[in-house]
């Protein structure tokens, strides 16, 4: 099997359990998910089986989410599943909520929660914090494209925001940090991730599906619908050359592109463009 699977991920299990339970279902062992998504969370979870693993780094990476956000609270992990660290009185209103947004868009630094899987001196974030250890934790760039106001309860305090972000955005730090802009705390209830790269949520199939290797292959991706790459399809005497790890030589193709070769109706290689020369980076013969 070559391919994607476009999951939608319930709560409750870890990106793993996912993986897992795919490679119990098609007694494949090569498979792998693009991005962790958290075990509270739910939503897209793009699934790559057999060699198409080694596509992942070609895919878009950029993410959409639906966050639910109660004001009135800290939470030591920044959402419903941590310890409350402090308590607010003040009561903020949808236009509040709807300019402190405002600070998000674009470019932004954003510290990763201390309940992370991001790495420090070779030791996981949340580690630290499950021994009660302090560590510096450095900011990190993140691009935030769209951020919006869906719906806000203001009897209950608590507001329901899309976010469009790069790979890499913690939509828990934004609940914590919009939390503090606001001086009334916050942290996240529930999360959906409505979009990662093409993989939307409504062409998503629930994990309960899949309980056999055919039901696994129904829902497969061919890789060229997802993949935002040109595509160059090669003839008897240029698939010899990639076998072989050679390069040829075409003027079709623009310098330092990627590109899929495709021979046969199928996935040859990704390849690189270099002064005319297509060099092969990734053969999948």
């Amino acid at each position: 099997m070559f391919g994607f699977l476009n999951i939608y991920k319930p709560e409750g299990l870890t990106s793993h359990d996912v993986v897992a339970k795919l490679r119990r279902v098609t007694k494949i062992k090569q498979i792998g998910h693009t991005g962790t998504l958290d075990p509270f969370a739910e939503g897209v979870l793009p699934v790559c089986i057999g060699k198409s693993t080694r596509l992942i780094e070609y895919l878009e990476d950029d993410k959409e989410y639906l966050a639910s956000v109660q004001f009135g609270k800290n939470t030591d992990t920044y959402d419903v599943e941590g310890q409350i660290t402090a308590e607010f009185d003040k009561k903020v209103t949808r236009d509040e909520v709807f300019e402190a947004l405002k600070i998000f868009e674009g470019e932004i630094l954003q510290y990763p929660p201390a309940f992370s899987a991001i790495k420090v001196k070779g030791k996981k974030l949340y580690e630290y914090a499950r021994q009660g250890q302090k560590v510096e934790i450095q900011p990190r760039k993140v691009f935030i494209e769209k951020i919006e106001l869906k719906t806000f309860d203001e009897q209950n305090q608590s507001a329901k925001i899309l976010v469009k972000c790069s790979k890499g955005t913690y939509i828990r730090s934004i609940a914590y940090d919009l939390g503090q802009k606001l001086n009334c705390g916050g942290y996240l209830t529930n999360l959906v991730r409505t979009r990662a790269g093409k993989f939307k949520v409504e062409n998503s199939v629930p994990l309960d599906y899949f309980d056999s290797v055919e039901k696994a292959g129904e829902k497969l991706i061919n890789p060229l619908d997802v993949l935002n790459l040109p595509v160059l399809e090669i003839n008897d005497f240029e698939h010899k050359k990639v076998i072989q790890g050679q390069f040829f030589e075409n003027s079709s193709v623009q310098n330092n592109h990627f590109l899929i070769l495709i021979y046969n109706n199928k996935i040859d290689a990704v390849a690189f463009v270099d002064d005319g020369k297509i060099k092969v980076k990734k053969v999948f013969v």
